[in-house]
C-alpha cells in the first residue's frame, strides 16, 4: 500500500510510536486480536480517534473483529522503518545524557546512540552504555555522515550554538532537552522536550483541573 506521508497529520504521527509501542506488548503477550476499545484504554487516546488514525492508512481492521495484532505490527513496523538502525548522536554526557547512554535507543532495534560527545577531560576517551565519548572540538571531524539525529543534552547557554554545529554537520533532527528555543534552518525538525516545563504544566493541571 502506498500512503502519502505528507497527507498523514502530525498530531497522528506522533501518535504511531504509542500504538506500535503497545501492540509489541500484545505480541509478546500472545494476543492475536485487539479492538478500538481495549487500544483506546491501553494507551489513553479515545476510539474514535484511534480509529481516525487508522482510516489514513487504508482498512487496516474489520467491522465486528478489530485488528489483527500481528498485521497492524508489521504494518506500522514498516511505516515507522522499524526494520532500519538509525543512528543517532548524543551531545552533553552529563546526568541526563548518561542516563540515555546506558538506556540505550538499541533495545528497540530501530535507534541506536552511536557515539557520544563532551568537553569534560574526565570523560572523553571513555565510554558509557559501550558508547565512545569523544570531545566536542572534534564534532566535525569525526561524526558519522550517515547520522542525521542528534539529542541534545548541554547548558542551555551552548545550546544555539552546538545546534549550529549539528546543523552545518548534515543534522536533519535534533531532539532538545534544553530549555533554550532553537533557531534551525526550515529543513531541519526540533523536537523540544523541557522536563521542568512539563512539570509546571503537570502541577498546574493538578490543582486547576482535578480529575
Amino acid at each position: 500500500m502506498n500512503i502519502d506521508q505528507g497527507k498523514i497529520p502530525q498530531a497522528t504521527a506522533k501518535r504511531l510510536p504509542l500504538y506500535y509501542r503497545f501492540l509489541e506488548n500484545l505480541q509478546a503477550s500472545g494476543k492475536h486480536r485487539v479492538s478500538s476499545t481495549e487500544l483506546s484504554e491501553a494507551v489513553k487516546v479515545d476510539s474514535a480517534t484511534i480509529r481516525r488514525d487508522f482510516s489514513y492508512f487504508g482498512a487496516l481492521g474489520k467491522k465486528g473483529y478489530g485488528y489483527n495484532v500481528n498485521y497492524l505490527l508489521s504494518f506500522f513496523r514498516k511505516t515507522l522503518d522499524q526494520d532500519e538502525i538509525t543512528k543517532v548522536t548524543l551531545i552533553g554526557v552529563g546526568n541526563l545524557g548518561t542516563a540515555f547512554l546506558h538506556y540505550n535507543f538499541s533495545k528497540n532495534n530501530s535507534t541506536k546512540i552511536d557515539m557520544a560527545f563532551d568537553v569534560q577531560e574526565d570523560k572523553v576517551g571513555t565510554e558509557v552504555g559501550n558508547v565512545p565519548i569523544h570531545h566536542l572540538d572534534d564534532l566535525e571531524k569525526i561524526l558519522d555522515p550517515d547520522v542525521t539525529v542528534a539529542i541534545l543534552t548541554v547548558p542551555s547557554s551552548v545550546a544555539q550554538k552546538v545546534a549550529d554545529r549539528l546543523v552545518d554537520c548534515g543534522i536533519k533532527g535534533i531532539l532538545n532537552f534544553t530549555p533554550a528555543r532553537l533557531s534551525v534552518p526550515k529543513n531541519v525538525r526540533v523536537h523540544h522536550i523541557d522536563l521542568s516545563v512539563e512539570l509546571q504544566s503537570l502541577i498546574y493541571f493538578l490543582k486547576h483541573y482535578p480529575m
